[in-house]
């Protein structure tokens, strides 16, 4: 069982930055597949980033080269650097774990781009 808190959302103006964090409690971190989905109402759940047990990243177009994800498996804690964010990057953000059968969701954090 792995528990995951997202924290840092907020307000920031077009052109900011944002840092999401992702705590993790439970064992075997360093196991499990890491990602990041966002969701606006009445869309779809879209991954944007996902980092592999070796390191190993991936990105949506539309977040290349703004996004960055990382993680820290000594903190158990996998992170989502966002800058040059965009109107269009307002959304609920999620934190996502993933090993062979098993899936765990955070909460959620909001994130809104307005100036």
């Amino acid at each position: 069982q792995v528990q995951l808190v997202e924290s840092g959302g907020g307000l920031v103006q077009p052109g900011g930055s944002l840092r999401l964090s992702c705590a993790a409690s439970g064992s075997a971190f360093e196991t499990y597949l890491m990602a990041w989905y966002r969701q606006v109402p009445g869309n779809q759940r879209q991954r944007i980033a996902r980092i592999s047990q070796d390191g190993s990243t991936g990105y949506t177009d539309s977040v290349k080269g703004r996004f960055t994800i990382s993680r820290d498996n000594a903190k158990m804690t996998v992170f989502l650097q966002m800058n040059s964010l965009k109107a269009e990057d307002t959304a609920n953000y999620y934190c996502y774990a993933a090993r062979g059968e098993y899936q765990y969701w955070g909460q959620g954090t909001q994130v809104t781009v307005s100036s």
